[in-house]
């Protein structure tokens, strides 16, 4: 019989398991859960053949007995929960220490309906492992807090019945796969949206001077026109976003092309005299330290980390011991982490870069929660990352999240912004600068910016001296023309920060929230742009034209808060779930009502403005149809295309192309094979030669952007059919660089390392002129691959468990066209059905276990069977010997 401990300790990960082992010795025993050990049944395979025929069974909750959710416990979870019980038996009592947020609460609340143990039940709570916080939060526990648990749960049930209800519904109306969520589709509108808007959106054109100036002490400075003869210069501001005119009753004066070179040459022999000089001081405070939100906003924007990626990473920060909690809505720090910090400040960077008396902060998120730590480095030092020995993506975020943590306890900045007027003849020009006077939390810290276009907070950008009445030297005077650019699309920092501050869903699911919309084919990535996709669209579409109040921002703000206030105790689960569900307002009777109403045709219709041709979204990708008298004519849209790209003009060219049909171009010399161009779902490509049984699959090659396809000739081609081509050695290594083009388009490859040309127009500009695929040159190469890094080998976004064959790892990754499983070389596509967090073990290996069949490959044996197979080996070689020798050979086949 095991020795008795004084507790079992269950936490969430294996990891944390470790390391909380090592701080409570041999008399705990420290166990992990794994994550949540039971839920709501994933599949109908889960749901238990005793309640397969109820009415309710699909939903995985009672609707019809107070909402009572259903919970099994997943077949890779049984063996967890059978070692726990096994251990609880020798324990004196149970601790339950998982994540101390309301997820948490509910796994810690399902661990103890499971083990129902028969010894006391605590509950302890850390915000970072380190042996001090753990021995604290062991000396100060409390019991479960029923509240949390019970908001969790209506959570769940809530995003059970809206997916489970309206899914179907998509399902039938416009493609198989589709999903709808309480948050992903309000954030999925919130991006079409911004799309809409870029579609509505014409462009404005106008003319300003720039001039190069000289001061008094031959100092050279920049001023911009701002008047002529009294009238303020027209910018961007000043245009309708929708015609691309000034906006009605606008008094500024639009500079147009003539005008701006007859002023340009008329004011540059002219006295230039300075009129005005402006100065003011300002200071800037640092900003409160990290969030859950804050902290993927800035890593996107500094890090370039996708929203999951800095969660991963700082979860494995944490469990490290380096880092706080990193779910939390709090900005407020210890007194012993203030401490901590201002100690190290004085340290590295002096008393006079201390704030003279300890910061702290208030959230102003609306419904911010979960009053615990914000994210700072854990313990009471402080450590760098080379402190602590941190390389690759954890040394960057840490570094961050340090940094930040720095600044919240440093003094103002203190700047100066300096301002000047020069008049010359009727017009006036304006100079501005700036100068950091004391760096103070710059030092440390500086916030970033969604704007490409924005200043750096910390760079001195001066202006000369200078005083009323001063004369400048024209040096240059430039007329420049400007066109007003659409609203920016959302970045994930952006979207992040829009979510937040409409109080819909919690930072803590931004991340799986971000990365389903992508899973589903309802976003893509075009850099750190989240464009959306024509499916995207036509979903929104639909709810929003059925379902308004389900993808209305304040409606879902509204149920976030309502879910709060069960949190707090202040508001019953069941008159919620009554009104959301149930009724003649409730989604269930929406969906009755209106389905039949629903046209599939008219669903997956887009009638988008400025467009005449309308937009289908088909089985097999978008495509433009417009009806030409009697005869309806159809073409793809290319999937480069996004939908605020469309236009008459590529709609038309698409659709005569595709009438077209194939253009031969002529005889491949060679070959003596036609050369076709043709157009498909990923826009125009070149084909060598007819498709034939002999030839199934003929060499073809996309059409770069940069290259008129309405123009195109055989000499170029050829030369594109004939790529890769190589371009020589590269300087440095020695090694061969070559170009060519993949299915993300023309890149530059050295040494497994790939370059790209521009996304869009696929060319590359260098020395004032571009280049393209067929004509970069070496010098170009080196430059488009001396800022791309290698790509380093992927990493999962989750590990679902061992594989049992051979104890492998199954992870789950992120790939072109949504998440996959992978073991070995086996990868497996996780159908759209099914979120990525709630993948198990077996469903894991039926997926691999089908895909390796498609693919032909022999599940390998287990280890008993591999031992059984090796004990009998030398029984039965004999054997098999003589059945060779003796077996007929039929050569009939031959």
């Amino acid at each position: 019989m095991a020795p008795r401990k004084k507790a079992l300790v269950i936490v969430e990960s294996p990891a944390k398991a470790k390391k909380i082992q090592g701080f409570l010795g041999s008399d705990y025993a420290v166990r992990a859960s794994v994550g949540h050990v039971r839920d709501l049944p994933a599949n109908a395979k889960e749901v238990p053949a005793a309640l397969k025929k109820e009415s309710w069974a699909s939903l995985g909750v009672n609707v019809e007995n107070d909402f009572d959710p259903l919970y099994v416990v997943s077949t890779d979870k049984k063996k967890i929960v059978r070692e726990l019980k096994n251990l609880l038996k020798s324990a004196d009592e149970l601790i339950v220490a998982t994540d101390e947020d309301r997820e948490g609460e509910s796994i810690g609340w399902h661990l103890v309906q499971l083990l129902a143990p028969k010894v006391p039940v605590k509950r302890m709570v850390f915000s970072e492992i380190t042996k001090q916080a753990i021995l604290e939060a062991l000396a100060d526990t409390r019991d479960l807090d029923e509240n949390l648990v019970a908001a969790q749960e209506t959570r769940r049930v809530v995003d059970r019945l809206y997916g489970y209800t309206l899914s179907p519904l998509l399902w039938k109306k416009i493609a198989p796969k589709l999903s709808a969520g309480r948050v992903q589709s309000v954030a999925v509108r919130v991006l079409v949206d911004r799309e809409i808007e870029r579609l509505k959106f014409r462009s404005g054109t106008f003319w300003d001077l720039k001039a190069t100036l000289a001061a008094p002490n031959d100092a050279s400075f920049e001023a911009v026109l701002q008047t002529v003869g009294g009238r303020r210069i027209a910018t961007g501001k000043d245009f309708d976003e929708n015609t691309g005119q000034l906006r009605d009753g606008s008094t500024v004066l639009l500079l147009e092309e003539d005008a701006a070179g007859d002023l340009q040459t008329r004011i540059s022999a002219s006295p230039w005299t300075v009129t005005t000089v402006e100065q003011k001081r300002q200071t800037r405070r640092p900003s409160p330290p990290f969030t859950t939100s804050t902290m993927q906003q800035e890593a996107n924007r500094k890090l370039g980390m996708a929203a999951r990626d800095s969660m991963r990473t700082a979860q494995t920060l944490y469990e490290a011991g380096h880092i706080t909690y990193m779910r939390t809505d709090s900005v407020s720090l210890s007194g012993e982490a203030v401490g901590a910090a201002r100690g190290r400040i004085d340290d590295l960077y002096g008393t006079d870069f201390l704030s003279p008396s300890p910061r702290q902060f208030t959230s102003k998120s609306k419904g911010a929660q979960e009053a615990h730590e914000a994210i700072r480095p854990a313990g009471t030092q402080m450590k760098t990352s080379d402190e602590l020995g941190l390389t690759g993506p954890e040394q960057r975020l840490y570094n961050l999240i340090w940094k930040r943590t720095m600044a919240t306890q440093m003094a103002d900045a203190r700047l100066r912004f300096d301002a000047v007027t020069i008049s010359v003849d009727d017009a006036e020009f304006r100079a501005s600068g700036r100068t950091v006077e004391f760096a103070g939390f710059f030092r440390a810290y500086v916030e970033g910016s969604d704007d490409p276009e924005a200043a750096i907070e910390d760079r001195d950008s001066p202006l000369p001296p200078m005083k009323e009445q001063d004369t400048v030297h024209c040096d240059s005077v430039e007329a420049i023309s400007h066109e007003t650019k659409p609203p920016a699309r959302y970045t994930e920092a952006s979207l992040v920060a829009r979510l937040e501050a409409e109080g819909i869903g919690r930072p803590s699911t931004y991340a799986s929230i971000i990365s389903t919309i992508q899973s589903r084919d309802y976003v893509n990535a075009n850099g750190k742009q989240l464009v959306p996709t024509f499916k995207g669209l036509a979903v929104t579409r639909l709810l929003e034209n059925h379902f308004p109040n389900l993808v209305d921002l304040g409606f879902t703000a509204g149920m976030e808060q309502t879910l709060d206030d069960i949190a707090a105790g202040n508001a019953d689960r069941l008159p919620y779930l009554r009104q959301f569900y149930s009724g003649s307002d409730g989604i269930d009777e929406q969906v009755r009502r209106k389905e039949s109403d629903i046209d599939p045709r008219q669903a997956c219709t887009l009638k988008l403005d400025g467009i005449d041709a309308d937009v289908r979204v088909g089985r097999y990708g978008p495509y433009f149809e417009k009806v030409d008298g009697e005869e309806k004519l159809t073409a793809s849209i290319p999937a480069t295309v996004a939908p605020s790209e469309l236009s008459n003009e590529l709609a038309d060219r698409l659709i005569e192309e595709k009438q077209k049909g194939p253009t031969s171009l002529g005889m491949h010399p060679e070959e003596g094979l036609p050369v076709y161009q043709l157009s498909g779902p990923f826009g125009p490509y070149l084909q060598l030669g007819e498709v034939t049984e002999e030839v199934p699959k003929p060499k073809r090659c996309s059409i770069p952007n940069c290259f008129d396809v309405l123009n195109l000739d055989l000499e170029t081609a050829i030369a594109l059919l004939a790529l890769p081509r190589r371009i020589g050695h590269h300087p440095v290594t020695g090694k061969v660089v070559n170009t060519g083009i993949g299915r993300f388009g023309p890149y530059v490859l050295h040494d497994k390392v790939y370059a790209s040309f521009d996304r869009k127009a696929h060319v590359k500009e260098f020395d004032g002129q571009s280049y393209n695929v067929l004509n970069v040159t070496m010098d170009v190469a080196v430059d488009m691959l001396k800022n791309t890094k290698k790509r380093a080998a992927p990493t999962p976004v989750r590990e679902v468990g061992k594989h049992p064959d051979d104890e492998a790892v199954i992870g789950i990754f992120e790939g072109r066209y949504g998440p996959y499983v992978k073991h070995g070389k086996i990868n497996a596509t996780i159908p759209k059905e099914y979120e990525i967090d709630d993948v198990t073990l077996p469903q894991a290996l039926e997926w691999l276990e089908e895909k390796a069949a498609r693919k032909g490959i022999k599940k390998k044996a287990t280890k008993k069977k591999a031992a059984k197979k090796t004990s009998t080996k030398k029984k039965t070689s004999k054997r098999k010997v003589a059945k060779k020798k003796s077996a007929p050979v039929d050569k009939s086949d031959d």
